[in-house]
């Protein structure tokens, strides 16, 4: 184990030339002080958890004192937002330090989300406030828990800075790590400015690093094209299955790895509700958690336009290739999404009838009003004569009539009971990280306690564990919960 700054740094990216991101220092906040560090993340880059504790971590972090062997850069990256192509974005508050090399061979970039002002800052301050970084921090280690691709958080700091929203908030800092933050929108770029060398240069680099088992192959573009449109699907899918709403699906919070990237105003569903908007910016419902699976296939599209002059020389062509991906989004979507679906009934197999049990269990779940997380599981003592869940139904009747379909389905499987149960409550959570839980973290945050995001940060580590004595974490919103409003406003 090392200290932070015995750590061996390299920035592969920054190697790029220097259209590809600007170089500069982070801008120390007021009164920087550790507010919560996850031991599991800093296992993932050999760091000494106890080295957290040292008043010159922070000092790194802050850019009090500068970090040897960093090289901090701000990526430049463009993006359709909203549906519109906004043609340069970038890191506005974001700068990478560097990367590191675990024992296995890792590589961990380590971004500073908040870290003050950079060239792609657009008249911003690029600092971050005490409630988004909240629910960063929170929210990427609750995917990871729940098993889903997602950028890692190592630690978040509090400040004395005051940063103006729609009023004055505090300043934080979130130091977050993914193998790469490129995004498809740091393609886009490139291709809106007609410059196909650079769109080359950056597709070749994130082969070399990240997609190596294509380096050799002729075909290696259309290869990475397609594991990417793969990836990107089964991302989705797993969204859709736990209730994930990502709130803003911009092609520029698109991972080109296939990560949950760029925690905003996300949410998980308390009642099933398909049309679920959990961004009270989005006004018009574009990335309302119904419309994700196809707002990932409209995103796949604008990358595929990105990549036409790389995936064959004849525009037609090259065309025809990229589309055939739309087909390939679609099947490994529904083949995700299907077997997923299946385990969550605990079912080991697929049959032809399966979609309709399931569809028919969400129609249930929307017409009653039910809790989308514990009605699922619940559902793993369905044969327990003292199963509540039939009680939380206001139609008994059409409930009756789906279970006794399911009944039936589940005697086809031939599964034991108590192996059932265990299957499925391994794929079905007790825990998640519901709005009123994180507000309730953050509201103590702002008075200085940072206890609950350290209870939360160690509950959600384990969402799937009974953890009797965190029980009252599983239960539904009070009713100030149902109306909590989230924005892109961070």
């Amino acid at each position: 184990m090392h200290s932070l700054e015995q750590l061996q740094y390299s920035n592969s990216f920054g190697c790029l030339p220097e259209d590809f991101h600007g170089r500069l220092q982070p801008t120390p906040l007021l009164a920087a002080h550790m507010a919560s560090f996850n031991a599991a993340a800093a296992a993932l880059i050999d760091l000494d958890p106890g080295d957290a504790g040292r008043a010159e971590f922070v000092d790194y972090l802050n850019g009090s004192r500068p970090l040897p062997g960093a090289d901090p850069i701000a990526m430049l990256y463009a993006g359709h937002q909203f549906g519109h192509y906004v043609e340069q974005l970038g890191d506005g508050r974001a700068i990478i330090l560097g990367e590191v090399l675990n024992r296995r061979g890792e590589r961990w970039e380590l971004q500073l989300k908040g870290a003050g002002p950079t060239p792609y800052s657009r008249r911003g301050d690029g600092r971050a406030v005490l409630r988004s970084t909240v629910r960063e921090y929170l929210g990427s280690e609750a995917m990871h828990g729940l098993g889903i691709p997602t950028t890692r958080a190592l630690c978040m700091l509090g400040s004395e800075e005051e940063v103006y929203r729609e009023q004055i908030e505090a300043g934080a800092l979130l130091l977050r790590m993914a193998p790469s933050h490129v995004r498809f929108g740091s393609f886009e770029v490139f291709f809106y400015r007609g410059q196909h060398g650079r769109l080359r240069q950056l597709a070749d680099y994130v082969i070399e690093h990240h997609y190596p088992e294509f380096r050799e192959r002729e075909d290696r573009y259309l290869a990475f094209y397609r594991e990417v449109v793969a990836r990107t699907a089964r991302l989705v899918a797993q969204w859709q299955l736990v209730g994930f709403a990502h709130g803003v699906m911009n092609t520029d919070n698109m991972s080109i790895l296939g990560l949950t990237l760029d925690y905003g105003p996300f949410g998980f569903l308390d009642d099933y509700q398909p049309g679920f908007i959990c961004n009270h910016s989005d006004h018009h419902g574009r990335y309302a958690f119904d419309r994700q699976p196809d707002i990932g296939l409209w995103n796949v599209s604008c990358l595929a336009q990105a990549l036409l002059p790389l995936l064959h020389p004849e525009p037609d062509a090259a065309v025809e290739l990229a589309r055939a991906g739309f087909d390939l989004y679609q099947e490994q979507f529904r083949q995700a999404h299907d077997q997923g679906m299946a385990a969550k009934l605990g079912l080991r197999e697929t049959m032809p009838n399966d979609a309709a049990l399931a569809q028919g269990w969400l129609d249930l779940l929307a017409a009653n009003h039910c809790d989308h997380t514990n009605s699922f599981r619940a559902l793993a003592d369905f044969d327990d004569p003292g199963c509540p869940l039939r009680d939380s139904f206001v139609d008994r009747a059409a409930f009756d009539t789906w279970a006794q379909d399911y009944h039936r389905r589940l005697a086809q499987e031939g599964m034991d009971g108590s192996e059932r149960r265990a299957r499925m409550q391994a794929v079905n959570p007790k825990y998640i990280l519901r709005n009123y839980l994180a507000e309730q973290a953050i509201r103590a945050a702002q008075g200085g306690d940072y206890r609950e995001i350290d209870r939360l940060l160690a509950l959600l580590q384990r969402p799937f564990d009974e953890q009797p004595e965190m029980a009252a974490y599983a239960a539904p919103p009070p009713d100030w919960g149902r109306r909590l409003e989230v924005s892109c406003s961070s």
